[in-house]
């Protein structure tokens, strides 16, 4: 059994992700290890070099929590993050890694159990995977 705990760079909306963690916290849900969350003003406002700079400097995956697309109050924030994601899994397989490595997902601000499911899965996911193989040495 690998003792490998994966780094998870969870990039949070300021009206969805970051809520929903605060939520999670206060109902006490146990997060997996070496998460890092990052609060932003809003999902679309993560541009993909920070999603693959993330990979690079030593996260092993990367989460981006995003409003669903009809709650985002800077109306496309959460389309415009869904585009970048798709253009950073197009860079990722262009250079061998796999796409699965950052990933979105839509929640709501109550949503805690969702998130704190979302990255226990992520972490399983990672772990099958293996550390990421592009990170900074």
């Amino acid at each position: 059994m690998s003792s490998f705990d994966p780094k998870i760079i969870a990039f949070c909306c300021d009206q969805s992700g970051y809520p929903a963690a605060d939520m999670a916290g206060t109902l006490k849900l146990k997060l997996p290890r070496n998460i890092e969350i990052v609060r932003v003003p809003c999902a679309g406002r993560i541009e993909t070099i920070y999603l693959l700079k993330a990979l690079e400097k030593g996260a092993d995956g990367v989460l981006v929590f995003a409003c669903y697309e009809e709650n985002c109050q800077f109306l496309r924030g959460n389309l415009r993050a869904k585009a970048r994601l798709a253009y950073a899994h197009r860079m990722l397989e262009g250079i061998g890694l796999e796409k699965e490595r950052v990933e979105i997902c839509h929640l709501a601000t109550n949503s805690g159990v969702k998130f704190v499911e979302t990255l226990r899965r992520k972490s399983e996911q990672l772990k099958k995977m293996g550390p990421n193989p592009a990170k900074e040495s």
